[in-house]
């Protein structure tokens, strides 16, 4: 059984790689893509720009994500799990997930009026199915988390 501190390591490991992967994404990829569509595709090109401010927003979102997931190590390396530091960081957490959450429906209510494809809209609720139970999950797990910090609040104070 790989021990706590190696799979923190290695967690924080793929954290840095995936926000460095992201930040290129951002900053590189995303907008080149919709403007090559743009210059492709010359009729279509005045979503260049809300695609590109949207796409951002949601690597921006799993950022923050990343970031709260960061701050959560370090609190359970610390032994503060346990306290409401980590309840604020989930809070983050499920903040950035509503918030994706909501935009991504937006896109799937407005790709459902204009789409001739129904993979796409296939693809879309896929993708709001998705962030739908992680972020179900998140609120489920800060509520444990809210139930483990009070019995070890209480726990605390007999002892």
């Amino acid at each position: 059984m790989i021990s706590e501190r190696w799979a923190v390591i290695a967690l924080r490991f793929f954290l840095v790689a995936l926000f460095g992967i992201l930040v290129v994404l951002e900053t590189l990829s995303i907008p080149g893509s919709y403007r090559y569509m743009a210059e492709q595709n010359p009729d279509q090109a005045w979503m260049r720009w809300p695609s590109t401010i949207v796409a951002v927003f949601w690597v921006v979102c799993v950022q923050v994500v990343i970031v709260a997931t960061w701050k959560l190590l370090t609190l359970v390396r610390k032994d503060l799990i346990f306290t409401d530091a980590a309840i604020r960081w989930v809070d983050v957490m499920v903040w950035a997930i509503a918030a994706a959450w909501v935009v991504l429906v937006g896109v799937f209510v407005y790709l459902g009026f204009i789409a001739d494809d129904p993979g796409v809209l296939v693809l879309f609720f896929l993708f709001t199915t998705g962030v739908s139970v992680i972020g179900l999950v998140m609120i489920v797990m800060r509520a444990l988390l809210q139930r483990a910090t009070t019995l070890r609040a209480d726990m605390e104070s007999v002892i």
